[in-house]
């Protein structure tokens, strides 16, 4: 048995994405079908869809209208073929009339402390709440109480992460990731990269995704 090549994925994605979701639960299937063939090491990078969303948020039926010029027709579409993606993924969204879309940073700041002091598991059960927390049960993740109970739910510091989200320096730094990856080209979400090299955009499908696992594995291997 050759032993398991070592692989950085790279998450960039935003809380309130759904194809974010997707995407991850598809990744997560293709590393289950690739099986002892990869040790995947996986970060969560962040990425505003709305950062000039107020605090108390939008409609998102009136947000989806503005932004991206859908009727409610296109959007309930949209909205059957997400639920429909999610049953078959183990993640099933709950859309509701008065659902609202918020401001993410503070969650993007919880996200970058948990990897940074706990890590990329971590991190990632953090993700996966917050994913849950708005998209299965309808809560603002904009809100700071919301945020911490989830944390500590999540077996987290809640006090620590308080703080966090009351450093003015810590916010910069998150800032400047949010920055970053859009001066590398990244203008909507997920976006997944290998190795540090290799961006696949969006939410792909399983195979595409163990394709590319093995492309990106076979020349790590012969570099």
């Amino acid at each position: 048995m050759t032993d398991a090549t070592p692989l950085k994925i790279d998450i960039v994605s935003d809380v309130v994405c759904p194809w974010c979701v997707i995407g991850y639960k598809q990744l997560e299937a293709a590393l289950v079908q690739l099986g002892d063939e990869v040790h995947a090491e996986i970060s969560w990078h962040p990425f505003e869809l709305n950062r000039d969303m107020p605090p108390e948020g939008q409609d998102i039926g009136e947000h989806i209208a503005q932004k991206y010029g859908s009727t409610k027709e296109q959007s309930a579409a949209n909205r059957e073929r997400l639920s429909k993606l999610g049953e078959e993924l183990s993640f099933p969204f709950t859309y509701s009339d008065d659902m609202r879309i918020y401001n993410t940073f503070q969650a993007h700041q919880l996200l970058h402390w948990a990897g940074e002091d706990y890590g990329n598991a971590e991190q990632t059960s953090l993700q996966l709440a917050f994913f849950a927390a708005y998209f299965q049960d309808n809560r603002d993740v904009s809100e700071e109480e919301v945020l911490i109970e989830l944390v500590e739910e999540t077996g987290l510091d809640g006090d620590k992460a308080r703080e966090v989200l009351n450093d003015p320096d810590q916010a910069a730094r998150v800032r400047a990731m949010l920055n970053f990856w859009i001066e590398q080209g990244v203008t909507g979400v997920p976006a997944i990269i290998f190795d540090e090299k290799y961006m696949v955009p969006g939410a792909q499908d399983t195979e595409t995704f163990v394709n590319v696992i093995r492309k990106v594995s076979e020349k790590k291997a012969a570099a």
